[in-house]
């Protein structure tokens, strides 16, 4: 006997739609989930790369007929370690108090190298030299720099008297960058490329001026590490006109942090590098990020303005119709260098096809190529590889296995937005 079916109960038919439609459900989750899950190992391995990993770009090329280092070396023979005499000598030991201080306030402890420096007075050099005889000796110190140490310059200056009149006189004392300064061209000059080459800040350079036994303030640092930018700020204007004289000028900006924004915590800005056709680098510094910043000077600008892909240089470029932009081939392949682990053998054939690029760029620098010449050889030898990378990049856009968070699809799409820019030579 049949029972009749309720008019509110579901049919086998309707249930098994909506089992149909919970399981697509359920799919479209779990396929979101496992992109998640893939995008967060990415973005963890990144980070681990940049925390521990090794930061060169370098590929390594096997090579089977390079010989390896115990090959080249196991065959030569040890030189013979010739035989040495020990020399010893005494020598007495020069007593100075550990606070000396000299005559423009600089203190040094006994263990600081002096370089005594004779400036002779002139009256001892003429035709009347008998008439003059040495009675005394002046000193100036002076604090120098020496590659990887710290010297103290003493000038000894010889007071003569007339021996007739019985009036003294003496050379003058040798000029400074500073009227009454104690610091040496050299040790300004250190304190600058310290800081500025090598990224050694004044406090650390403080602490290896007392490790040297020189006792000079922080204070004192800063004040001749300002005075000596007010003097350096002519060649900076002149070094950055240079550099917006160029045909091809490349621009970035980097973060860096400058000022105190609240306790414990500094401002974020930004420095803008200009690097010209002569290898000129020039430096502005602001607390924005905005192309605003470096806009009023480029506004004369005429030529090829090299950059990464921030989209605020394009924005920029488009308002000038005198200047080409063009983009760095560097930042796309770092792209595809993030991608290496989740689709390694694509990533393998792109790194090899800019490779070839970079290979024509290195053949024309060793053949000094210019103008025409180098146009034209880019254009022999450089544009079918271009070619035939943007095509392999657009065979890779439609491979239907490649989700929106894999890494290899934002490098193909990072290049296929911006095939424009890289394309010009």
């Amino acid at each position: 006997m049949n029972l009749p079916v309720p008019a509110n109960q579901p049919s086998h038919l309707q249930l098994l739609k909506q089992l149909q439609v919970l399981l697509q459900e359920h799919k479209s989750a779990n396929e979101h989930l496992k992109q998640e899950n893939e995008s967060l190992k990415h973005q963890l391995a990144w980070f681990k790369q940049q925390l521990f990993g090794e930061k060169s770009e370098k590929r390594l090329i096997e090579n089977p007929d390079q010989l390896a280092l115990g090959e080249i070396l196991k065959n030569i023979e040890s030189p013979e370690v010739p035989e040495t005499e020990t020399i010893t000598y005494e020598r007495r030991k020069k007593h100075r108090p550990d606070d000396c201080v000299t005559d423009q306030g600089l203190r040094f402890t006994e263990g600081v190298p002096v370089e005594l420096i004779h400036i002779p007075a002139p009256e001892m050099q003429g035709e009347d030299a008998d008439q003059y005889e040495i009675i005394d000796h002046k000193y100036t110190h002076r604090l120098a720099q020496r590659p990887g140490s710290y010297v103290i310059l003493k000038y000894q200056r010889d007071v003569v008297r007339h021996k007739a009149d019985q009036t003294l006189s003496t050379a003058a004392a040798p000029s400074g960058l500073f009227d009454r300064s104690f610091a040496d061209v050299s040790f300004i000059a250190g304190l600058l490329v310290e800081k500025y080459r090598y990224h050694l800040p004044l406090y650390r350079q403080h602490q290896r001026l007392e490790a040297s036994g020189i006792t000079v303030s922080r204070g004192t640092l800063t004040n001749l590490e300002q005075r000596a930018g007010q003097l350096l700020q002519p060649v900076a204007h002149e070094v950055l006109n240079s550099c917006l004289e160029s045909h091809t000028l490349a621009l970035d900006e980097t973060p860096s942090k400058a000022g105190l924004k609240c306790k414990g915590k500094m401002k974020k800005g930004y420095f803008w590098c200009f690097y010209g056709d002569h290898e000129e680098i020039a430096f502005i510094y602001s607390d924005s990020r905005s192309c605003d910043v470096v806009e009023p000077y480029l506004k004369e600008f005429e030529g090829v303005l090299l950059t990464d892909g921030y989209p605020g240089y394009a924005s920029l470029c488009s308002k000038y119709p005198k200047i080409t932009h063009a983009e760095c081939w560097t930042h796309s392949r770092r792209y595809f260098v993030k991608s290496e682990k989740a689709e390694p053998e694509a990533t393998k054939e792109a790194l090899k096809q800019i490779g070839a690029l970079y290979k024509v760029e290195d053949d024309i620098r060793r053949q000094g190529l210019e103008g025409d010449a180098l146009r034209d050889y880019r254009q022999q030898k450089a544009k079918p590889l271009v070619d035939q990378f943007f095509e392999w990049n657009r065979e890779q856009l439609r491979r239907l296995d490649l989700v929106p968070s894999n890494p290899l699809s934002k490098a193909l799409g990072y290049v296929h937005k911006r095939e424009k820019s890289f394309r010009f030579t």
